[in-house]
């Protein structure tokens, strides 16, 4: 079925509130996700949501929580998220770092405890709107590990995402870099095993070490039964470990090991806030930009690539597309929905404005 997205942002709230969440937060985190289906990201989208019942339920993620202070050293701020929604926590310390890097310069932040921040790009996004490059790190620890390290068979690390954004300073779209250092971020397995496809080559490995492009072994059992392997072989292992460093161990956010518990979903989250204003001429800065940009994109496209895109193009596409078009839900997607709603609680014969755009 298609959605449209306003509908699909008044269910996805209701069953947050529903579980436990006021209804600003239930809003706020139905917004993000929603966002990210639209953006063509649904692997960060309501398909996350019964997940998330179920972590509230187990007591693994505490509705109406906000970043706490820990401590606090100029332009450095250390938060913590007693395990409450990412979406809420990372954006309550991207507003902090927004704020200290216009009066200062430069900012870090660092985030503890949070659950699933969801799509790092929206927060990047936030601080391109303000004027501001900024730099994320987000550890993920899930357990066990789901992703081997290069020359290893067994998942050690997590998915680890970066995220790098430049702002425009003449209204232009922002570039938005936003990549598992993972082959594929696990959200994306979840989608093709919901809608029945084969991973791309070079995705996932058994656990005898041999190559496999079925989803469904990455859910088997205790997954154990599959790993995903890192982009880039040694540089996308090397940076999952920096990334574990920074957002792990320099937040004191925990990281990957042997004896991890079952946390859900846990996130660490290292931030970089920078006023290019305090660099030089914006000015300057613009035209060397779209300079840049017009040039990389002047590369005659390969056989099979209608043309050569640059970091946020496919988003602000899909964006476009679905925002008139609806967005596509597949069957099973749909049916962790409704799990998730029953389970919740939320009363779905009084719940009657899901638009179905298209059958």
């Amino acid at each position: 079925m298609t959605i449209a997205a306003g509908a699909l942002e008044d269910f996805a709230a209701a069953i947050l509130a529903a579980a436990g969440s006021s209804s600003e937060e239930a809003r706020e985190v139905a917004r993000h996700l929603v966002e990210a289906n639209l953006k063509g990201h649904d692997s960060h989208g309501v398909g996350m949501i019964l997940s998330y019942v179920k972590n509230v339920q187990a007591g693994l993620l505490h509705p109406n929580r906000h970043a706490r202070l820990v401590s606090e050293f100029g332009a450095i701020g250390v938060f913590d998220g007693d395990m409450g929604y990412g979406q809420v926590l990372a954006r309550e310390m991207t507003d902090w770092g927004i704020a200290k890097a216009k009066i200062a310069g430069l900012a870090a932040t660092a985030l503890r405890n949070t659950h699933h921040v969801a799509r790092v790009g929206a927060y990047g996004e936030h601080a391109a709107e303000a004027g501001l490059v900024s730099i994320h790190f987000v550890s993920v620890l899930h357990a066990p590990g789901r992703v081997a390290p290069f020359g290893g068979i067994e998942g050690r690390l997590g998915t680890d995402p970066v995220c790098i954004t430049f702002p425009s300073f003449a209204g232009e779209p922002p570039v938005v870099l936003d990549f598992a250092t993972s082959q594929q971020a696990a959200g994306k397995i979840r989608v093709a095993f919901n809608q029945g496809k084969e991973l791309p080559p070079g995705s996932l490995i058994d656990k005898h070490g041999q190559e496999s492009r079925d989803p469904g072994l990455f859910f088997a059992g205790d997954r154990t039964e599959a790993s995903i392997l890192p982009f880039g072989e040694h540089k996308g292992s090397g940076l999952a470990l920096a990334v574990q460093l920074l957002a792990g161990v320099l937040t004191g956010g925990d990281v990957m090991r042997g004896d991890l518990p079952d946390v859900g979903i846990k996130n660490g989250m290292f931030s970089i806030f920078i006023d290019p204003a305090r660099f030089g001429d914006t000015v300057q800065m613009e035209r060397d930009r779209s300079t840049l940009i017009r040039w990389v994109k002047s590369a005659t496209p390969r056989p099979g690539f209608g043309a050569v895109l640059v970091a946020g193009e496919p988003e602000r596409t899909a964006h476009d597309r679905r925002t008139k078009s609806g967005i596509p839900i597949d069957a099973n997607t749909w049916e962790g929905l409704l799990e998730a709603a029953a389970l919740a609680g939320l009363d779905l014969a009084a719940f009657g404005n899901i638009t179905v755009l298209a059958p």
